[in-house]
């Protein structure tokens, strides 16, 4: 996978235009009508090593947003290895705001203002950083507090990262997410499921021809069929056990069928009519740090009513009712493809 290839953030082709900042719009379309993500500019890596930057319990914050897939995975690895004390979480609306670009609004907090950063937009972060930046401003993006900039917004590499060189600050017994004996498959696996399942959905939605559109509907669902069967052997995506591989492919089951299947067309099946699919999602949602970091209102209402959607209409956008999501708490029996106990492999 190329670096262009691999950076993307959570939505896409806008109009970024203020009178007060020097954003401009992306060409994220292609000549073909296909959706091409934008690179993503702050990708310094997390290390010990000169020129990458210090990990530091205390000194950066996350930002998110719920309905972001990008944004969830970094979270649900954040809990899951217990990396909440040594990294603060701030959380953006899944609305829009209307001010004339893009951007993420810390409108849950009070006064609109994020407690931490001081911040009503993340833009005004990216701007901080990099006055000259022209892009979208994307969660997740990891912000020093101290410094007041943003540092890393390459989500496609930040798990790993928190996976990592940020293990003197898991928790005990945390989990191992990526095994060193299992990368080269797990990394695999990843790049294989970002261009076709999680950029595979956007691809669908996004497209601006027909023939673009069919062409990633087909990709997405021929390989949604391969791994359909490759779960029916074995509980999770390399074995007995969740790993990174399992986080990325989790944070696009999870808003199939609530916001991919309508709102982006990627209607040829639920993900609740793949038997193994359907089991393999539930049984993640039931663990700790996937489920409980799932927020489907939020979902719902980014993917369904968010003004990027459509940014040109101005009328009433419906929330849909369903569906049901009482029905992720149901039983899996997926525990019966292996003869492990846990879930999680331990260090």
């Amino acid at each position: 996978m190329t670096q262009n290839d691999q950076q993307a953030s959570c939505e896409v082709k806008f109009d970024q235009k203020s009178s007060n900042d020097s954003m401009k719009k992306p060409d994220e379309i292609s000549t073909d009508g296909s959706f091409k993500r934008q690179t993503n500019r702050f990708t310094t890596p997390f290390g010990n090593q000169p020129g990458e930057l210090p990990v530091e319990a205390g000194r950066y914050r996350l930002i998110w947003c719920p309905a972001c897939p990008w944004a969830h995975r970094s979270v649900i690895v954040r809990k899951v290895l217990g990396l909440e004390e040594a990294i603060s979480l701030g959380t953006v609306s899944p609305f829009r705001p209307r001010v004339g670009r893009v951007d993420w609004e810390f409108s849950l907090d009070e006064n609109n203002i994020d407690p931490v950063l001081g911040v009503q937009y993340v833009s005004e972060i990216y701007l901080k950083t990099d006055p000259e930046y022209a892009g979208r401003p994307t969660v997740p993006v990891m912000v020093d507090v101290q410094k007041q900039e943003a540092v890393n917004n390459d989500y496609f590499n930040l798990t790993n990262y928190f996976e990592t060189v940020w293990a003197p600050f898991h928790k005990k017994k945390a989990p191992d997410l990526y095994p060193e004996e299992l990368r080269e498959e797990i990394d695999t696996l990843s790049d294989v499921i970002f261009h076709e399942v999680n950029n595979g959905v956007y691809k669908c939605g996004f497209a601006h021809s027909q023939e673009a559109y069919e062409a990633a509907y087909e990709t997405l669902f021929a390989r949604l069929d391969e791994l359909e069967n490759r779960l029916s052997k074995q509980r999770f995506l390399v074995g007995d056990y969740i790993t990174d591989a399992d986080v990325r492919f989790y944070t696009t089951l999870v808003r199939f069928d609530a916001a991919y299947f309508t709102a982006f067309n990627t209607n040829r099946n639920l993900i609740r009519e793949f038997p193994n699919l359907w089991g393999y999602a539930r049984d993640l949602y039931q663990t700790p740090g996937f489920g409980d970091t799932t927020d489907f209102v939020a979902i719902k209402q980014h993917y369904h009513q968010s003004i990027t959607i459509n940014p040109d209409k101005e009328e009433v956008k419906i929330l849909p009712k369903g569906p049901d999501v009482s029905i992720w708490n149901t039983a899996h029996n997926r525990q019966s493809l292996s003869n492990k106990q846990e879930k999680f492999l331990k260090r």
